[in-house]
């Protein structure tokens, strides 16, 4: 059955790349944000954004869209992820140099980073508290702030 995908007893429908599918939550919230829905950006958007909240890699992403059969390239994810984050789609926490996480939940809050496992948790904004920061420099302003809290497994 061509654009269809069976995996883990689920029927997903992912695009076979040559056919529009009807109307969705990713092809509205692309074009909400002006970007044009491109086969792989919608097939990307539809792997991110209709699965509920999620922090995702590059590769990762790259790994499900290859499960799914879903023929893009590494370079592409990493540009699409990009171009979604600067849209607003998403938010990219960067837990070490070289290493991010693209975040489906866009409003304010903050993440937990396990060193153990790379797994990375949402923490709601009112469960922390921010003070003492310090003066932005001239003409510039404070536009948000990252908090990563780093965690490990107990050894014990």
């Amino acid at each position: 059955m061509k654009g269809v995908v069976y995996f883990n007893s689920v029927c997903c429908y992912i695009c076979d790349m040559n056919k529009a599918l009807p109307s969705s939550s990713a092809l509205q919230r692309l074009r909400a944000v002006g970007l044009r829905p491109t086969r792989q950006r919608l097939a990307l958007a539809r792997l991110l954004l209709e699965s509920g909240d999620r922090h995702v890699t590059a590769e990762h992403l790259h790994g499900e869209a290859m499960t799914a059969g879903i023929k893009v390239s590494l370079a592409t994810v990493y540009n699409t992820l990009h171009q979604f984050t600067e849209a607003g789609l998403l938010r990219e926490a960067v837990v070490e140099p070289g290493r991010s996480y693209f975040d489906t939940n866009t409003d304010d809050h903050h993440h937990f980073f396990c060193e153990t496992t790379g797994e990375l948790r949402d923490i709601p904004a009112h469960h922390l508290s921010v003070s003492g920061l310090p003066t932005p420099p001239a003409g510039t302003e404070i536009s948000r702030v990252d908090i990563i809290v780093r965690i490990r497994s107990d050894s014990g």
